[in-house]
């Protein structure tokens, strides 16, 4: 089983900034792509950023020239630094691992989340 634990949340006034991290642990082979997603009350779950194995990375246009996605695939590791952030990016952000396990198989797992809140 496959354990992925976010931290860095918390109250961040306009502006600011503010960096999560991810971290995988338990019994896998490779991990594919690291995401991280976002839901903000009312809306549903979207995909803020993506990091490949290769290092290449998708960002939403929401949040292109703001954050930042990086990490170590091999170690199960990703971040997001949050720059100049605004009170529309407030949610609660999860941290989503595609990751291959012996037999061939591919299974995403996500972390429980972790509450941004940016106050005006």
């Amino acid at each position: 089983q496959v354990q992925l634990v976010e931290s860095g949340g918390g109250l961040v006034q306009a502006g600011g900034s503010l960096t999560l991290s991810c971290a995988a642990s338990g019994s896998f082979l490779k991990v594919n792509i690291m995401a991280w997603y976002r839901q903000v009350t009312g809306s549903q779950r979207e995909l803020v950023a993506r990091f490949y194995s290769d290092g290449s990375t998708d960002l939403a246009a929401s949040v292109k020239g703001r954050f930042t996605v990086s990490g170590d695939n091999a170690l199960g590791t990703v971040y997001l630094q949050m720059n100049s952030l605004k009170p529309e990016d407030t949610g609660v952000y999860y941290c989503s691992a595609n990751v291959e396990i012996p037999g061939g198989y591919a299974y995403n797992y996500w972390g429980q989340g972790t509450q941004v809140t940016v106050s005006s």
